[in-house]
C-alpha cells in the first residue's frame, strides 16, 4: 500500500511541478509560485518517505511503521495541499491550515524512529 501511495504521490509531485514551472510561472506572484514549490518539494520528500516505510514493513512488524505512513500521506495531504490551495487562490488564511501538516510530518517521523528503536 505505502509503495502504491509513494508511487502516486511523487507522481503529483511531478505533475504539480511541471505544472508550476510552466503554466504558473507567468499567472501568480512569485511569492505564491514560492509557496506552491514548497509544497511539491514537501510532497516529494514525502513520497520518497512513503518508500522507506513500504520498505521497513518488511522488516518490522511494529504497528508505528504503519502509523509513519499514514502521518506521511496526512501530512501531504494537509501540508502540501494547503500550500498549493493557498498559491491557487491567494487566500491567505490557508496558510493557518499548514501547520497542522508539519506536526502530522513530524510525528511520522517519530512514528518511525520508535519503530526503529522498538525493533520488533
Amino acid at each position: 500500500m505505502f509503495t502504491l501511495l509513494g508511487a502516486a504521490s511523487g507522481l503529483l509531485a511531478v505533475a504539480a511541478g511541471a505544472f508550476g514551472a510552466h503554466a504558473l510561472r507567468a499567472r501568480i506572484p512569485a511569492d505564491l509560485l514560492a509557496v506552491f514549490e514548497t509544497g511539491v518539494r514537501y510532497q516529494m520528500y514525502h513520497a520518497l518517505a512513503l518508500f522507506a516505510v513500504a520498505w521497513f514493513s518488511t522488516r518490522s512488524t511494529a504497528p508505528q511503521v504503519a502509523w509513519a505512513g499514514w502521518l506521511f500521506v496526512a501530512g501531504t495531504i494537509v501540508f502540501s495541499g494547503s500550500l498549493y490551495a493557498l498559491s491557487l487562490t491567494g487566500v491567505r488564511w490557508l496558510g493557518a491550515i499548514t501547520p497542522v501538516g508539519g506536526v502530522a510530518f513530524l510525528a511520522g517521523w517519530l512514528a518511525l524512529a520508535w519503530a526503529a528503536v522498538s525493533r520488533t
